[in-house]
This record gives C-alpha cells, sequence and structure tokens, in this order.
C-alpha cells in the first residue's frame, strides 16, 4: 500500500483504531444494557436518550472498522479481543438507578474522549496520518456531545 504512510506507521493507526474499536463496542454494549434496563421517572426520556447513544455508537464503530480497512488492516470483532483492548469498565450484574447509570456513561464518555485525544495527537504527530486524526476529531466531538447531553441530567 502506497498511500505516503510508513508500514510501521500505518501498523500503529491499525492498532490504535482496534483500541478505538474495542472502546465504541464495550460502550455501546453498556448503553444497550442501560436502555433495556432503566426504570422510573424518567423511564421513557431516558430510554430514548439511551436508544439515541447507541444508535450513534452504530455508526461510528462501522467507520473505525471500515477506517481500519482501508489502512490494509483486519478487523478485530470478537467480544475476547473487545474485551482485552478496551479501557471501559463493566459492571457484571449489577443495575444503577438513572442518575448512577447517568454519573457512569459520562466517565465512560470522558475516559474515551480523554484517550481520543492522546490518540489524535499521537495519529497526528508520530504516525503522519492526518486522515486518522481527523476522523478521531471527529468522533471525539461525538463523545463531548454525548458526555454534554448526559451531564446536563445531573446538574
Amino acid at each position: 500500500m502506497q498511500i505516503g504512510i510508513t508500514e510501521a506507521h500505518l501498523k500503529n493507526s491499525i492498532s490504535i483504531l482496534s483500541s478505538i474499536l474495542a472502546n465504541e463496542m464495550t460502550l455501546y454494549i453498556k448503553i444497550r444494557k442501560f436502555h433495556w434496563n432503566v426504570s422510573g421517572q424518567s423511564f421513557m426520556e431516558l430510554h430514548k436518550l439511551f436508544e439515541g447513544q447507541y444508535t450513534q455508537l452504530e455508526k461510528s464503530i462501522d467507520e473505525v472498522a471500515e477506517r481500519i480497512s482501508k489502512l490494509g488492516g483486519k478487523t478485530i470483532g470478537t467480544m475476547k479481543e473487545f474485551a482485552e483492548l478496551t479501557i471501559i469498565k463493566e459492571s457484571p450484574n449489577q443495575y444503577p438507578a438513572q442518575k448512577d447509570m447517568i454519573k457512569e456513561l459520562v466517565e465512560d464518555h470522558e475516559t474515551v474522549i480523554v484517550q481520543l485525544r492522546k490518540d489524535v495527537d499521537t495519529s497526528a504527530d508520530e504516525n503522519k496520518d492526518a486522515v486518522t486524526a481527523d476522523f478521531l476529531t471527529g468522533l471525539m466531538e461525538a463523545h463531548e456531545t454525548m458526555a454534554w447531553t448526559l451531564r446536563r441530567y445531573l446538574e
């Protein structure tokens, strides 16, 4: 593949994107779990909010996987691989109350944002991969918006 990025830098970009894919998938699954289990006074509003967020993540998951393929990589696709690469914490057998769900999701989005910020810099500066850096910037902006929306429920 001759696109002006060295083989080593392509591998680094693919590695970064694979970790991002794992984070997106893990967060997607967590939001689905909360969507399925939310209850209480604001049930329908939060049910729809969570649905909107996991639907948005579905699109970004596919875009991350396609970016990996565009760079010549193979896309991971098993729960084991996602679990090994994600930085998102899961809570098996725990079903938090509405407010705790929101707090947890805000923290998760913020965790992703911090990692994406580092990955943008690495992609641009070290890997000389401006397209991936730009792509990740857009992804970071989407997570900032999702976090901001959730944060408003906590005020």
